[in-house]
This record gives C-alpha cells, sequence and structure tokens, in this order.
C-alpha cells in the first residue's frame, strides 16, 4: 500500500511520511489549510496520484453497501434523470451563459479536474462563476481559507464575479454538472468530488470517500453543505457509503432540492 505527496515532479514522499505531511497541516492550520503543497498537476502526476489512491483503497475496511442490481438502477436514473432535466434547463442554463459571457467576453463554462471512483481523474463542469484567471489567482487568495479542513472556501473570495456570487448561492453553477452524469463520471448522489490538491493531503481515512463514484450532492450538502466541519463532511460520506440503496437515494435527492430552494449553508 502506498499514498504518495508530491513534493516535486521527482520526488515522492511515503505513506508514512504522506500521513505526517497531513496531520501536521491540520494541527497548525486548524482553520483550514492556507498553504496547498502543490497546486498544479500535470497528466504524469495526476495518474501517479490515482495509482496512489486506488491502492490504498484496495486496504480500506470500508464495504461499499448495494449490489449489482442496485448500481444498475442507479445509473439507469442517472441517465434518465439528467437527460430529462438537461432537456428542460437547456434555455434557462444558455441564457445564464450568455450573460457571464457578456459580463468579461469569457468562456462561460468552466472545466477543473476532480477525483472520482477509486482515484480516477476527469473533467467536471460548471458555469463560470469566478473571473476568468481565477486558477491561476489561487494561490494568492488560499490563505484566506476559511474552511477547517482540506477543502478551500472564503466567504470573500475577490475571484468571484456580479453574477457568479448569484449562481453559487441558487447552486445553478453546478447544473452542468448533468453532462457528467449522463456521461457516467459522476452520479446524481454520492460524494462530492474532490480537487487532486486536496486529494494529495488526504490520510487513508479520507480517502475512503473515493470508494464509489463522486456525485451532486450527498448527505453533507443536505444539512449545510460550507457549514459543516471537513472531518464531520468525510464521516457523512462514509455514513452513505455504508448505507446507500435506492430509497436512500430517493430521500437525499428530496432533501438536496429543500437544501437548494432554502439556500441552506450557501456561500
Amino acid at each position: 500500500m502506498e499514498a504518495m505527496l508530491y513534493k516535486s515532479q521527482q520526488d515522492v514522499l511515503s505513506e508514512e511520511e504522506f500521513n505526517e505531511v497531513t496531520l501536521n497541516k491540520m494541527k497548525n492550520e486548524p482553520e483550514g489549510i492556507t498553504n496547498y503543497p502543490v497546486l498544479d498537476f500535470d497528466e504524469k502526476a495526476l495518474k501517479k496520484l490515482s495509482t496512489g489512491v486506488e491502492e490504498t483503497l484496495r486496504y480500506s475496511k470500508v464495504k461499499p453497501a448495494g449490489g449489482k442490481f442496485y448500481e444498475f438502477v442507479k445509473r439507469a436514473f442517472d441517465i434518465f434523470a439528467s437527460l430529462i432535466a438537461l432537456l428542460i434547463l437547456a434555455i434557462p442554463l444558455g441564457v445564464i451563459a450568455l450573460i457571464i459571457f457578456c459580463g468579461d467576453r469569457g468562456n462561460p463554462l468552466f472545466s477543473q479536474v476532480r477525483f472520482t471512483k477509486k482515484g480516477k481523474p476527469f473533467k467536471m463542469y460548471k458555469l463560470r462563476s469566478m473571473c476568468i484567471d481565477a486558477e491561476a489567482k489561487f494561490a494568492e487568495v488560499q490563505k484566506e481559507n476559511k474552511s477547517d479542513g482540506l477543502a478551500f472556501k472564503s466567504d470573500d473570495d475577490p475571484r468571484i464575479t456580479k453574477i457568479g456570487k448569484f449562481i453559487r448561492k441558487t447552486s445553478i453553477d453546478e447544473l452542468p454538472q448533468l453532462f457528467n452524469v449522463l456521461k457516467g463520471d459522476m452520479s446524481i448522489i454520492g460524494p462530492r468530488p474532490p480537487l487532486p490538491r486536496e486529494v494529495v493531503l488526504y490520510t487513508p481515512q479520507h480517502m475512503d470517500r473515493l470508494l464509489v463514484k463522486g456525485g451532486l450532492s450527498c448527505i453533507c450538502q443536505t444539512e449545510g453543505r460550507s457549514d459543516m466541519p471537513f472531518e464531520e463532511w468525510v464521516d457523512t460520506d462514509i455514513e452513505y457509503i455504508q448505507k446507500r440503496s435506492v430509497r436512500f437515494d430517493i430521500k437525499l435527492m428530496f432533501k438536496t432540492v429543500a437544501a437548494v430552494l432554502l439556500r441552506k449553508g450557501a456561500k
């Protein structure tokens, strides 16, 4: 078993050193990571990180619930629901995309590499809620992290545009991920896919989130989203993985709709 953290493209930390780095980061920065050790990942680094996650998960003691029939029903529903939703939302999404484009003449769609089941990297889509060069500016704003864990959250992120504040609070920016669901990268319900810069700091326990396919929403997103502490967020994802079923998925879908309408935990 080998979990890996990249100091550079050449150097690799062992699992023991990897865990020490992560725990020291969280101990020294209890209010949230403000200096991610790695921000940019090329194809080679992504492949190595993916391999490290997959290898680590082979030794996980968490057993995902649901059998082959559940997986079949889940995938069939994902295809049907995402296709219908995209057809219904096509015009509204087009209008919002046009508004974003008129704001700064930049591409209204934004793609970002995320990790899903067994550490597989994929491009996740969003409506762009930030300035065009937001990724390049991340190194400047990471010190403003308000999260208590490895994920980045900031109440006053200067990169967010005016229209961006609205589509983020209403979760409209996440709707293009329906394409990811249709393609099979994601599911309607499942743990939110993390970024490589977060996964590289994961302990093996955190990596358990990647035992199943990532989704649009899970327990955390129905109970406060950005208000939930990181470790509790991880615990709720593991809870979902161990309890998932068609009935539980349907319950979480209804709770997600309620959370979005009430803007529960939206930032």
